[in-house]
């Protein structure tokens, strides 16, 4: 499944000295998004900062938004994570697209120039419609909360 999505490069050094976001394989599900830092950015354990990705995108279809997600390697091997675990991208949004980063780590970590730091992610968005009711229909959970099915 394919979506179309407007692309601005808000950094000149894009598709040049930066590449622009693309699919590594063509398995992967979603596109890396790169630094578009003026010089490297260390952090501390601990520390968070929301660095440039030097693009905006435009979805504009109401029926997807794009989420930021990590890359697993950096927070597995370094404890880079995003400091808001998921940014979510909405249809309508058309601003730059910054990157929340954080060191989760015990070692501080350097951010360069072009590093792949996120991955960019489209999936599809089903808007609910809330319905009123004074009660529900039975379920087998029920209200059941965590632990509820038998996961300790």
């Amino acid at each position: 499944m394919r979506v179309d999505v407007e692309l601005k490069l808000l950094d000149a050094r894009l598709g040049e000295s930066i590449p622009l976001p693309e699919a590594a394989t063509a398995g992967s599900a979603g596109m890396d998004l790169r630094a578009a830092l003026e010089m490297p950015l260390t952090l501390a354990p601990g520390e968070s900062a929301l660095v440039p990705s030097g693009i905006a995108i435009h979805i504009g279809d109401p029926g997807w938004c794009a989420l930021i997600v990590p890359r697993s390697g950096l927070g597995h091997k370094h404890g880079l994570v995003m400091g808001n675990l998921v940014g979510v991208i909405d249809a309508d949004y058309q601003g730059p697209l910054m990157i929340s980063c954080w060191n989760r780590g015990v070692q501080s970590y350097t951010i360069g120039v072009g590093d792949r730091i996120a991955q960019l992610l489209l999936v599809p968005v089903a808007q609910a419609r809330l319905n009123i009711v004074t009660d529900f229909a039975p379920s087998e959970r029920g209200g059941g909360g965590f632990g509820s099915t038998g996961i300790k």
